[in-house]
């Protein structure tokens, strides 16, 4: 429906027009928070409509019946197909509409002059030889009735059963969450408006411009708004990367026959968030990003979580150069202490060039606008890992089997 949308219900009893109220209300509060636009509510505005409504002893006099001026009223407004006319040029054939012009139907004085028709039989007249059918007589539509202005029925929305009333709303450049954060916080204070948005923060929302609704009253953000995909994308984005975790450990489990061993390996991987966190947020403190007078930040949006979710098979690799040159260290019989200065003094260099590769081919998607998210999950994450795989691991890897200090992992 939109970025933003809010849905707005109340209890089993609850009016439904106490629940447009609420949304007015929420509508209101919204237009004021800032970087907010283009909000709306699903409440209709109050529109007017024209019933003629037929003198009925008066048209029966007149032979003229409901169904008749209610077919002369809908013929001229809204029309009655007539016919269709055949031609060779149209693939099917043209309707004939019976209706007004535009100009003879602009208010209710134009159809009050039309003329009805009233069945024959109906009327009689009296003759010198007696009683007599009448001529079907032609009564003006404006003698058998009046038009009355009355407000027109507003639709009501229903979800899973229940009224709702939709309030929505576009973003320029702050994310949802930030919005949402903000109004919740803000419910039931007192009104106002204390602090300015850029101050707020994730431990400090709300922006101090207090607003309230009745307790018989419920909002929920997780509807149909861009809050309900994200959540459900991120959900199964982390859904995917505990499955990768996991099939990373039994392959490894299975190459290195050795649990253990087989985390040592996996080491690296909470690494990255070590860098990939700070790293969007660095780029957000790097000078000003706004856009025509709007916040352009850089989110972690879902292309980087897939990013995040590839840097857990590539900076594997890292860890896996280092122990494999380890282990074989260690089958030619040199101690654990001086294997991991080996490994780290000889397999520096091949990780540090597969490291910086992966972060030039990255480079050019920083570029797009979609996956440039994904691009910079990757470059983040594998600078710090790399940097710190290369102290983490051989310092676990010593603390788990060091044979010398009796602390010995077991198998299996």
């Amino acid at each position: 429906m939109s970025t933003l949308v809010a849905e707005v219900y109340g209890d089993t009893l609850t009016p439904y027009e106490q629940q447009q109220a609420a949304a007015r209300q929420l509508a209101a509060r919204l237009a004021r928070e800032a970087h907010v636009v283009e909000v709306d509510t699903s409440v209709e505005a109050r529109q007017m409509r024209w019933r003629f409504v037929a003198d009925k002893p008066r048209a029966a006099l007149s032979g003229v019946s409901t169904a008749d001026i209610n077919d002369t009223i809908a013929m001229a407004n809204e029309g009655l197909v007539a016919g269709y006319l055949q031609e060779a040029s149209e693939a099917v054939p043209l309707p004939l509409l019976l209706r007004l012009a535009p100009e003879q139907r602009v208010s209710p004085h134009d159809f009050a002059r039309l003329q009805v028709k009233g069945r024959a039989g109906i009327t009689q007249a009296s003759k010198a030889s007696g009683l007599d059918a009448a001529p079907q007589p032609l009564v003006a539509l404006g003698e058998l009735g009046e038009f009355r202005q009355l407000a027109a029925d507003q639709a009501i929305y229903r979800k899973d059963l229940r009224p709702v009333v939709y309030v929505t709303a576009e973003l320029s450049g702050r994310p949802p969450a930030d919005v949402i954060a903000d109004i919740v916080a803000d419910q039931g204070t007192s009104p106002g408006s204390a602090n300015d948005w850029p101050q707020r923060s994730f431990l400090n929302p709300g922006g101090g411009d207090g607003w309230e609704l009745p307790e018989d009253i419920e909002v929920r953000w997780t509807g149909e708004g861009e809050w309900r995909i994200t959540v459900d994308v991120f959900r199964d984005m982390g859904l995917a990367f505990a499955f990768a975790l996991v099939a990373i450990f039994f392959v490894l489990r299975v190459q290195t026959n050795s649990s253990a061993l087989s985390l040592i390996i996996m080491a690296a991987i909470p690494l990255t968030v070590i860098g990939i966190m700070p790293g969007f947020w660095w780029l957000n403190m790097l000078g000003e990003r706004s856009v025509a007078g709007a916040p352009d930040p850089v989110l972690f949006t879902a292309t980087a979580m897939i990013g995040m979710i590839a840097l857990a098979g590539i900076v594997v690799r890292n860890s896996l150069i280092l122990v494999e040159f380890v282990t074989q260290a260690r089958d030619r019989g040199a101690s654990i202490r001086n294997a991991l200065l080996e490994a780290g003094h000889v397999r520096m260099r091949p990780v540090l060039l597969t490291a910086g590769t992966t972060l030039l081919g990255n480079l050019v998607i920083i570029l797009d606008p979609v996956f440039s998210g994904l691009a910079l999950a990757i470059i983040f994450g594998i600078i710090a890992s790399t940097l710190l795989t290369l102290v983490v691991v051989p310092v676990v890897y010593l603390l788990v089997f060091d044979r010398e200090t009796g602390e010995v992992a077991s198998n299996a």
